[in-house]
């Protein structure tokens, strides 16, 4: 028996990418694209009636942006994990999605094929960010430590540094409390710090936050 199809709603202002990608993915057995819509907030209202389980969702929206709205699907549509799809690759955009609660992040110009793939993983509770974001995020700096830390444990340091608690940040990214605090610890031995201060301080430097 196969299993239940992976519900999706895309938010975009652009019709010809929301026409574009409603095609491509309907192609897909496994994944039901449950609505479409041109504005985040039309979006929250669709995803309150059909719950997908992933929202791909532009950032550069009119009244309220991509941004702004993960605050207003976390708060209500809990169930529904957000992806980022958008033309920008700068760590601000980046940084910023992931602290207010994305699960990933993909450029448009991806193949189909990443984006579906994107979808899968964000889907099954995993976060996702394309080659090219993860080259924005892994950027390293000479004076940096020599062990680069992984999309993951740059999720959890935005989200620390942020201000939020190993609780917050557990429930942001869909993970255990205990999970939180052995990234929390790796991240420290990692970049060679022994307080939340530090790990604040260190993303404040090189512009994370």
């Amino acid at each position: 028996m196969s299993e239940k199809p992976i519900k999706v709603l895309l938010v975009d202002n652009h019709p010809l990418v929301l026409d574009g990608l409603k095609a491509i993915l309907e192609t897909f057995e496994h994944i039901d694209v449950v609505g479409v819509a041109g504005l985040a907030l039309a979006g929250l209202e669709i995803a309150r009636a059909t719950r997908p389980q992933v929202a791909l969702m532009d950032i550069n929206m009119p009244h309220v942006n991509g941004i702004e709205a993960l605050e207003l699907f976390r708060e209500q549509v809990p169930e529904t994990r957000v992806l980022m799809l958008s033309m920008h690759d700068s760590r601000e955009y980046i940084s910023t999605s992931v602290m207010h609660g994305a699960s990933g992040y993909v450029l448009k110009d991806v193949s189909t094929e990443e984006i579906v793939e994107a979808i899968e993983t964000v889907a099954a509770g995993g976060t996702y960010f394309s080659s090219g974001v993860s080259d924005v995020l892994l950027e390293r700096r000479a004076s940096e430590a020599a062990q680069p830390l992984t999309a993951r444990e740059y999720s959890v340091l935005l989200l620390i540094a942020a201000g939020q608690s190993n609780k917050q940040v557990a429930e942001a990214l869909s993970i255990s409390a205990a999970t939180v605090e052995t990234h929390r610890k790796k991240i420290k031995k990692k970049l060679g710090v022994t307080s939340t201060a530090g790990l604040t301080r260190y993303a404040i430097e090189n512009g994370l936050v």
